[in-house]
């Protein structure tokens, strides 16, 4: 299993320059690939992902500023194009309409792949070097385990992150302890078979004026000026604050589930068919802002790591199903509550689908429902929570 550990780095001006240049080569090449892809095509010739590789080689002597990046982060900038195309292929198969790979702009090529080698970890100093970068400093804030199978350099803003990827053991499954079963909601952002309903944090809604606003005073300048420049660097911070309070959010939520239950139940949600469906707009953009994919990827990984079991059940009618009683009880999405006519039973719609999703989960029979007000935990709650400063899962 493939872990990744997030560190801020502090590069000096010198290597802070080098990376620059090395960003800039590798999405030159990135681009020059993909143009060279899109002719070959037009000429009725496929391209191959060992084409392109070997022609890395001969661009060499035509720019020798590619002589300048690791050979191996050279490497990774064709990897990368080529997934990125296998995944558009994908979408297309999905029948989706497409276009073209579009080419990256010096603000969207952020990241430096060093795969394998290439790097020297001196963890005594919190210093990685790097070859044809040089030595950069780092904060290790939670040392990381396992074999270091390679390092991104990440710039954001104009902050930097180095990200450590460590592969480590899967721990055995624990044979005994408590389960339970999770149901994600919008109104809640999760609500437990145990009773337990999450506040939904909505950092992005509350954070949308001041978005806005930066949105706004980007418009009015004038494109790539030193004030548009400044203002576009107020919107990334924005947007970096927003996806650390999340990520802070969904880290410490999932490890007290993990820590607290042998057995996780979970529905196996199509995310992004919800987010490409909704009603409305702002029901697609609440579904996207609640992150319960990233959610269920570190309940996942977490609870593999941890030996705990994670399982993923059908959907189908977990809303709709009677917890009590197994009748199916109608309602829209608007009812919130779970009243059921042939058995009596009322309960929280939510709590009422958690308690179905664990028992299909557990494969257990309807058995009698005691039914229980629902304990909240605030957004403060989850975020008060003490806990070491966790890794995110690669990719």
């Amino acid at each position: 299993m493939l872990i990744s550990y997030k560190y801020r780095a502090y590069p000096d001006a010198t290597t802070e320059a080098r990376l620059n240049a090395a960003l800039d080569t590798c999405r030159w090449l990135y681009n020059k690939l993909l143009e060279e892809c899109n002719t070959a095509r037009e000429a009725g010739i496929a391209p191959t992902m060992r084409g392109t590789q070997a022609r890395i080689v001969t661009l060499k002597d035509e720019s020798p500023s590619l002589k300048n990046v690791y050979s191996k982060v050279l490497q990774m900038v064709n990897a990368t194009l080529w997934s990125n195309i296998a995944a558009l292929s994908q979408t297309k198969k999905r029948g989706r309409k497409i276009g073209k790979l579009r080419f990256k702009s010096a603000v969207r090529y952020r990241t430096l792949n060093y795969n394998q080698s290439g790097f020297k970890i001196d963890r005594e100093h919190s210093s990685i070097t790097f070859s044809k970068i040089g030595t950069i400093p780092f904060t290790m804030h939670r040392p990381y385990t396992g074999k270091v199978k390679g390092i991104l350099i990440t710039r954001s803003g104009d902050r930097w992150y180095v990200i450590v990827q460590a592969e480590q053991k899967v721990s055995e499954s624990k044979r005994e302890g408590r389960s339970v079963g999770i149901d994600v909601g919008l109104n809640s952002f999760a609500v437990d078979s145990d009773g337990a309903a999450i506040e939904n944090p909505r950092f992005y809604e509350h954070s949308l004026d001041r978005i806005k606003k930066l949105h706004q005073s980007i418009a009015r300048k004038q494109r790539f000026s030193k004030n548009w420049k400044k203002a576009k660097g107020k919107l990334e911070k924005a947007y970096e604050h927003i996806t650390n309070q999340k990520n802070d959010f969904l880290h410490k939520l999932s490890r007290q589930y993990v820590d607290t239950y042998a057995t996780i139940c979970v529905e196996d949600l199509n995310i992004k068919y919800l987010k490409e469906h909704g009603t409305s707009r702002g029901l697609r953009r609440s579904i996207h802002s609640a992150s319960w994919g990233r959610f269920y990827s570190h309940l996942s990984y977490k609870a593999e790591s941890a030996g705990t079991n994670f399982i993923q059940i059908d959907p189908r009618d977990t809303t709709q199903l009677c917890a009590n009683c197994g009748s199916i009880v109608t309602k829209d999405l608007s009812v919130r509550v779970h009243d059921c006519p042939y058995c009596g039973f009322v309960a929280d719609r939510d709590y009422n689908a958690a308690v179905n999703i664990h028992r299909v989960g557990m494969e257990q029979p309807f058995e009698p429902v005691e039914p229980r007000p629902l304990h909240h935990i605030s957004v403060v709650q989850v975020l008060a929570m003490k806990q070491e400063a966790p890794p995110f899962r690669a990719g």
